[in-house]
């Protein structure tokens, strides 16, 4: 029993965490590739195969975008970076009950839809009517949604595909659509689930750049040669200039005795005219002595 026990003390207790390694996770090509999290694993092995799901606020630094989560899975790993392919998308359920209220109805729908590059998904939209409504309606709303997603599956690739039910571009295309039958508040994909990868590779069509043109560079002003003329031709005969004729100074002329005479008399002083207030009196005084003259007795 003792030598047992000593056997036992010896051995040495491996710890499983010191023989993991860090592996981070990248996000598939349709994200950039950006570095999305980072996980423990023994082997790279072990790794392939597992699922993590990510906030689209975390890859775009959007925080609008955050009730949107993205489900990755591992598909390769090269030195201590795992590859990863999209497994789908859903909406976060606080967000759908924030939605969703009394006297409305909720129009759900499941379709599974096949791209242009030929991948298989399974596309979970819903609708929000404003009020409550028949059964009837509920079915034509359903039509539409599988008409518009199959539509759009066929012109698109899977990329693209789910691009738009991310960003909301299939929800509002469906929106005009169910807006004939009745007004419909709000619609959206609830859930994507990629079923099978596509078979067919396909590029994404990129917009067309146009080239942008050059600025012309100026031309450079071509030297014309003129001919020298000889220096005979050059000088030229200067006119003569004709001699200016001098206009004679006026000579003043002497004054004569009788201008001297006009001036030297002095003026003759004018009389003041008497105002009009000694006229006034003068005529009273006549009439005065007038009137005295007729009184007297003859």
């Amino acid at each position: 029993m003792a030598k047992a026990r000593a056997r036992t003390t010896t051995r040495k207790v491996k710890d499983r965490w010191k023989a993991k390694n860090w592996y981070t996770i990248l996000a598939p090509s349709l994200f950039n590739n950006v570095p999305v999290a980072e996980t423990l694993a023994e082997s790279p092995d072990s790794l392939i195969g597992r699922v993590t799901e990510v906030s689209l606020q975390d890859i775009t630094n959007d925080f609008r975008k955050s009730h949107i989560k993205l489900r990755f899975t591992v598909d390769k790993i090269e030195q201590n970076t795992a590859h990863t392919q999209l497994k789908g998308h859903l909406l976060t359920s606080d967000y759908l009950r924030r939605m969703i209220r009394r006297r409305k109805s909720r129009v759900d729908g499941v379709f599974d839809v096949e791209t242009r590059d030929g991948a298989l998904l399974r596309v979970k939209p819903f609708a929000i009517a404003e009020k409550r409504i028949q059964s009837s309606q509920k079915k034509l709303i359903r039509n539409v949604m599988n008409d518009v997603i199959r539509k759009e599956g066929k012109t698109k690739t899977l990329n693209s595909f789910i691009k738009d039910c991310i960003d909301g571009k299939t929800g509002s295309e469906i929106y005009k659509h169910c807006k004939v039958f009745y007004p419909v508040k709000r619609i959206e994909i609830n859930k994507t689930e990629i079923i099978r990868l596509p078979t067919i590779i396909i590029e994404d069509e990129k917009p067309v750049e146009t080239p942008e043109e050059k600025p012309s560079e100026p031309a450079e002003p071509q030297q014309v040669e003129s001919e020298v003329p000889p220096l005979d031709e050059t000088i030229e005969e200067k006119p003569e200039e004709s001699p200016t004729q001098e206009t004679p100074e006026p000579v003043e002329e002497e004054p004569t005795p009788e201008d001297r005479e006009k001036k030297e008399k002095p003026k003759k002083k004018t009389k003041a005219k008497t105002t009009t207030k000694k006229k006034t009196t003068t005529k009273k005084a006549t009439k005065k002595k007038k009137e005295e003259t007729k009184e007297s007795p003859e």
